[in-house]
């Protein structure tokens, strides 16, 4: 007896397949595959190893600004880990408690900034903390704060703390509805048990329901990850390919940017542009990897 073939699985899946192929899967390889290779004025490419990674690494004409990159898009990533998720978590704990008047409007008024253009973003907060225009001073002052005014964004020691905050305003909307949604998926009679038992509503909290969001929390880890070592947009609208004052909020991907297209003085590469992606890749891949091994497989999960 022949059995018959998938051909409609063949058939549904062709479509994801060949565009993913096309637009994903052979640009990366294709990244990795230039990255190993160097070329000259007219355009010929050679094969050079692993020198270009060499150079980015170690030369002191490269290696000084990656590694100023790196470092600040590590600490771009653990300003969101400790003021984004916690601060969702937060408002998702609030809003997903019975009664509270208006949730439905605060939920939308916190998830917009998320739908908006992140140049419009970038340049509305702009005007905002201007030293000159900006409304940012006077309504410090209104709240007693005047005297802490400061050109944020033109200070070495603010410009990424701020961008970070610009960023983690922008975003918050994120975690918070994914954070909001697993609440909201746990079992009513369970939290109604713990009621009947005399628990608190913070012991409840800490001891039926943090347990139960866990994978969701790491869902939430990982996608800031991988968003925060993939940041571009903000930082080159705000402060451009430059990522000043003095590179101090440079990113990867404004590193990127410089290295591939080229910026003022600085030639583009398209080779060497190639090596620090791959670069980042290997970066996000390492991350998520390490989270996989060291953190998803130990999650307890519970049915709910």
């Amino acid at each position: 007896m022949k059995t018959a073939r998938p051909w409609h699985i063949v058939a549904f899946l062709a479509p994801a397949v060949i565009i993913y192929s096309m637009f994903s899967a052979l640009p990366l390889l294709d990244t990795l595959r230039l990255g190993f290779y160097t070329s000259n004025d007219a355009g010929v490419h050679s094969f050079v190893g692993l020198d270009n990674y060499r150079t980015i690494l170690f030369d002191s004409d490269w290696s000084t600004a990656f590694w100023n990159a790196m470092w600040n898009n590590v600490k771009f990533f653990c300003i969101h880990m400790l003021l984004q998720n916690p601060i969702g978590l937060l408002l998702a704990t609030l809003f997903s408690l019975k009664g509270l008047r208006g949730a439905r409007t605060y939920r939308t008024l916190i998830f917009l900034p998320t739908l908006l253009s992140v140049v419009i973003i970038g340049f509305i907060w702009q005007l905002i903390i201007s030293p000159l225009w900006g409304v940012g001073e006077k309504l410090m002052t209104l709240v007693g704060l005047g005297d802490y005014f400061a050109p944020f964004l033109g200070q070495e020691s603010t410009a990424l703390f701020t961008l970070s905050l610009i960023s983690v305003w922008q975003y918050i909307g994120i975690p918070m509805m994914l954070i909001y949604a697993a609440l909201l998926a746990v079992p009513e009679e369970v939290l109604e048990a713990a009621h009947a038992e005399g628990a608190s509503a913070l012991r409840i909290f800490w001891q039926i329901k943090l347990p139960l969001i866990w994978p969701t929390l790491g869902l939430v880890t990982i996608l800031t990850f991988v968003a925060n070592f993939n940041a571009f947009d903000l930082i080159y609208s705000v402060k451009g390919a430059l990522a000043g004052p003095n590179y101090s909020s440079d990113l990867l991907g404004t590193f990127f940017y410089r290295t591939f297209f080229g910026y003022q003085a600085q030639v583009g590469s398209p080779t060497m542009g190639a090596a620090v992606a791959t670069l980042m890749f290997l970066v996000i891949l390492a991350g998520v990897g390490a989270y996989f091994y060291l953190v998803q497989r130990k999650l307890t999960r519970y049915e709910l």
